[in-house]
């Protein structure tokens, strides 16, 4: 299939750091590209003198924007400001001065929580904006949404080839296992590990454990991210997915068992769920020829191993943003 040609071209990883930055390194390792990069203490991206001027003077031809402010349902909930804030910042300062700088292509990350909370299942790409999001991230879904949005709009006014990609949940090395701002997969992966230590026979987990939920590792992502610049050239999002679909609860007894924890799970139905169900439909990405390659038990037990090899690395740290 003929598309865009990586050869030769200086690709800038936005949020390199992160673990979808960093698996989209390591996945471009092996492509015929330049990848750049630049740490957030030399350049916030928030600032738009601060992007305008480092991107003039390093010559990026392409971005694929991965830097966010990001967490999961406590972290949304206690940090709205920052999320909206941060994120339509860097959104916006970014795109603008891809348009500028006249660059060949963009590719912005989004998620699924895009979506309205009630959105027929599988979630197709034009449920977007067709009813209420769900309330506990509405925050960071309006930001993208807007990115999106901004995305079309330079794309309808100038001609530019930037595009829009909404990954299913993520998991995978490099993931944030912090309790009070990491998604709920190594967050549970996290609060089991230390049960299991602690020898704690029960493990509380938030919610009543019914939400069925998609998870996507970072490897496939990264590799389909590659796939989109070389293949993706629409306007509006597209959808990707493992089509993998797991209860809370299912999850939880599947990490146990990579624990190899032995205690019980309790449920604290006063606290938030989130939506009831949240399935990408990712038949457009899959009729263009890509396929995710991890199910989910592989991908427990390496992101678990590589959770126990990073405890070994005290230099190491799990930020909350990508």
């Amino acid at each position: 299939m003929a598309g865009f040609d990586l050869s030769g071209r200086r690709i800038w990883v936005a949020g390199h750091r992160g673990m979808v930055g960093s698996a989209l390194c390591r996945r471009l390792e092996s492509e015929k590209c330049e990848v750049i990069t630049v740490d957030r203490e030399l350049v916030d991206l928030r600032r738009q003198g601060d992007v305008e001027e480092w991107m003039s003077n390093a010559h990026p031809d392409v971005v694929v924007i991965a830097a966010a402010t990001v967490g999961g349902i406590m972290a949304n909930d206690s940090r709205p400001a920052e999320f909206l804030y941060d994120n339509l910042l860097i959104e916006t300062n970014i795109i603008h001065s891809a348009w500028q700088l006249g660059l060949d292509k963009l590719l912005l990350l989004g998620s699924t929580c895009i979506y309205p909370r009630l959105a027929p299942q599988p979630i197709a790409e034009d449920s977007l904006l067709s009813g209420p999001l769900e309330p506990t991230n509405e925050w960071y879904a309006i930001a993208k949404i807007a990115g999106i949005k901004l995305c079309d709009a330079y794309r309808r006014q100038h001609g530019c080839d930037f595009v829009s990609a909404q990954p299913a949940n993520l998991y995978g090395p490099h993931d944030n296992f912090d309790l009070q701002s990491g998604h709920v997969l190594p967050a549970l992966m996290r609060k089991i590990h230390d049960a299991n230590v602690s020898r704690t026979q029960k493990v509380e987990i938030w919610g009543t454990g019914n939400p069925l939920r998609e998870f996507l590792h970072v490897d496939d992502l990264a590799d389909a991210l590659v796939f989109l610049l070389r293949h993706y050239n629409q306007s509006g999002q597209i959808n990707v997915g493992s089509g993998e679909e797991v209860s809370i609860a299912k999850l939880a007894a599947m990490i146990g068992e990579v624990v190899g924890y032995t205690g019980e799970f309790s449920f604290a139905p006063d606290k938030p769920d989130g939506p009831p169900r949240k399935l990408a439909d990712s038949r457009r990405l899959k009729a263009m020829g890509w396929q995710p390659q991890t199910r989910l038990v592989e991908g427990l037990q390496s992101t678990y191993r590589w959770y126990l090899d990073s405890m070994q690395r005290p230099q190491t740290t799990f930020p909350p943003t990508t």
